[in-house]
């Protein structure tokens, strides 16, 4: 039984801990380049199967923008984080100053690529160092690799690349809730794709016993 299919209700709390704050960090960012208050939250945490990561994110075949990105340093992974289309238009426009921008039209332009390479490296680098803070662990993420796609194919590359030997993934759900427009608050999710040893060297880092 890998480490995964085995962590704890206190582990899971921790990872849930530890996301809210990165989402803080993500939020204060994401406040300052949109110009208006933006708030972040994770509400919950758990293990899912690769497929259900796909219906999470509305099927194989619902196209979505995604942020690809590995997980480097002393413990290794890889992150998805996956946005609805209606999101990911708003905050380019919001990014690019540009409110007649349209996702539906291609071939993309550079600037709305540019903008979600942007909102990538804000959210996993915010995530990345509440986790590196906790742990006092050198975590760091590669360039991220950027698609909009249907899910199915989004996710079966990312799962190419890692040669994953898990068929399991850890979800950081996430709402976003912009002030002036609390009830149209939008989840995204932060896909958590560990490494054989990931979750040995994070909670060794921490002094939490393999079983608590």
């Amino acid at each position: 039984m890998s480490f995964i299919e085995k962590i704890s209700h206190l582990q899971l709390d921790i990872l849930k801990e530890i996301g809210n704050i990165g989402a803080g960090n993500a939020a204060t960012s994401l406040s300052a380049i949109l110009d208006r208050k933006i708030d972040m939250k994770v509400p919950n945490v758990r293990i899912v199967s690769f497929d259900e990561m796909m219906e999470m994110a509305g099927g194989a075949e619902h196209v979505v923008a995604s942020v690809f990105l590995r997980i480097e340093g002393d413990a290794s992974g890889s992150m998805f984080f996956i946005l609805s289309l209606p999101l990911a238009q708003y905050l380019i426009r919001q990014m690019a100053g540009d409110a007649t921008f349209s996702i539906d039209s291609t071939p993309h332009a550079e600037l709305a690529l540019s903008c979600l390479q942007e909102l990538g490296n804000i959210l996993s680098g915010s995530y990345l160092s509440s986790l590196a803070d906790f742990t006092r662990l050198n975590l760091y993420p590669s360039v991220p690799s950027l698609s909009i796609d249907m899910v199915g194919a989004t996710i079966s590359y990312g799962l190419l690349e890692l040669s994953q030997q898990s068929d399991t993934a850890i979800v950081i759900d996430t709402v976003l809730v912009e002030d002036q427009l609390v009830a149209d608050s939008i989840d995204g999710h932060f896909f958590l794709l560990p490494d054989p040893e990931f979750f040995d060297i994070i909670f060794a880092a921490l002094g939490v016993a393999p079983d608590d």
